[in-house]
């Protein structure tokens, strides 16, 4: 199944912003707005280079705030530039944020700092600024964040950037019973998204192939999956959901436990795919078949065919090959605006 290219309804008119709106996810969500009716207006840190390059729909662009959500005070311009704007604000997205790989251990206590202040510090200055306009309307309103599956499990590489994200939806739930029942606040948790930079990202055209192979559904998520997701909250039909999370990630990341080879009782131990390791499949087979610091009684298995299938995870040895490569090394979230 794809996205339905199409107006939501009920979003018609609605006003919105949408923060690091002008690229990637945001301008997805920005779209979707757009297209349901919507008024619309982003902000990034800097201007567009050029202004036909904002979202726009039918020839009908964003509009465009310059504003660093950071700052306190140009998040504060940035809700009443929109509210001179519009006449109020109905909707807040969320969406900027984002952080470059680091291990923990080498990565300069300002870089941890400043990706804690970007990805959840940020997004409660422009909630608390959009929930004071919003509380003073007779509709109220809707905030919803952009949170990232890095939040909900290990996030190795990126981990003051999950700590972050676990925090923001943390944050949420707080936010939900505190601004009730005014606003609404909720949460879109995305996996992998497929932006115009997830090439670089993974590597290239055959890396985000690869990457997209271990997903249940076989694909990455795209901008207007979120949107879509947005749009829902945003809408009238989620009139009683606050406080939730909505997971957009394809069915998830399988279990290990369920492509491991573990010995059963009477029966013979079964060697280890020969793949597992040397060829760098994605499946996270052991080297041994018995616990930890236990050495294999058997002998060491033949080199595996190629092209043979993985029989567990249904990736030929090929694909395997290419997203153990990618998958080992970082894989950013591409949830930035």
């Amino acid at each position: 199944m794809r996205p339905v290219d199409g107006p939501f309804p009920g979003l018609s008119g609605c006003r919105v912003i949408v923060t690091g709106g002008t690229r990637g996810i945001g301008a997805g969500i920005a779209r979707g707005f757009l297209r349901s009716g919507a008024r619309v207006l982003v902000c990034g840190r800097n201007d567009p280079a050029d202004r036909a390059a904002l979202p726009a729909v039918d020839g009908r662009p964003a509009e465009f705030a310059r504003a660093d959500v950071r700052d306190p005070d140009q998040v504060a311009r940035l809700i009443a530039a929109a509210a001179d704007l519009f006449g109020g604000v109905d909707v807040l997205v969320s969406n900027a944020g984002g952080a470059p790989p680091g291990p923990a251990a080498t990565a300069s206590p300002r870089l941890h700092a400043k990706i804690i202040e970007l990805n959840l510090i940020a997004p409660l200055h422009v909630a608390r600024a959009a929930n004071e306009i919003m509380q003073g309307q007779t509709a109220g309103g809707s905030i919803i964040m952009i949170g990232s599956v890095s939040g909900t499990r290990p996030s190795p590489g990126t981990a003051a950037y999950g700590a972050a994200k676990a925090g923001l939806h943390h944050l949420v739930t707080s936010l939900a019973v505190e601004w009730a029942p005014r606003v609404r606040v909720n949460t879109v948790v995305p996996g992998f998204v497929a932006t115009e930079s997830a090439a670089a990202h993974y590597g290239n055209a055959d890396g985000v192939a690869a990457v997209a192979a271990t997903v249940p559904l076989r694909r990455m998520a795209t901008p207007e999956d979120v949107a879509d997701a947005c749009l829902f909250l945003a809408s009238p039909r989620a009139a009683y959901v606050s406080g939730a999370a909505l997971t957009l990630h394809g069915g998830g990341e399988p279990p290990a436990f369920l492509s491991a080879r573990r010995r059963l009782p009477g029966q013979r131990p079964q060697a280890p795919d020969a793949s597992a390791g040397r060829l760098g499949c994605v499946c996270p087979r052991p080297r041994s078949a018995g616990p930890v610091g236990h050495r294999p009684q058997t002998p060491a298995p033949a080199p595996a065919r190629r092209g043979a299938s993985h029989r567990e995870c249904g990736l030929d040895h090929q694909t395997a090959h290419r997203a153990g490569r990618f998958v080992r090394g970082f894989i950013q979230d591409v949830s930035s605006g």
